[in-house]
């Protein structure tokens, strides 16, 4: 394998990550599995989202290997894969809410 297929490849893992979170309904989702494990029940419930919805972007977020699903009697039970994940989407929320900062003080300095 050569440098620039295994540098695709990595480029394409990275892109694969970004579409899971491009949704603000699986970063909630991420959020929920996070902090324990729901069902696709649970998810309805708790974000208001429909049935096909959630399940829909459950499927997106498997897909990326962003969460896992086991069966627990008559439930699968979906848990997040990797806690770093919500390390990445706080940093996330750190560099947004700077931003608004800064947005905002500019707004202040121009009156």
């Amino acid at each position: 394998m050569n440098t620039d297929t295994l540098t695709n490849e990595v480029i394409q893992l990275h892109a694969d990550i970004c579409l899971g979170l491009a949704d603000p309904r699986r970063i909630l989702m991420l959020y929920a599995v996070s902090e324990s494990p729901r069902t696709v029940g649970d998810l309805v419930r708790e974000l208001g989202i429909s049935q096909p919805a959630v399940s829909r972007h459950l499927k997106i977020l498997r897909d990326r290997g962003m969460v896992n699903a086991s069966r627990q009697g008559a439930n699968v039970v979906y848990n997040i894969t990797d806690h770093r994940l919500i390390e990445a989407l706080d940093t996330l929320r750190d560099v947004l809410r700077d931003r608004i900062v800064y947005h905002a003080s500019l707004i202040d300095v121009s009156k």
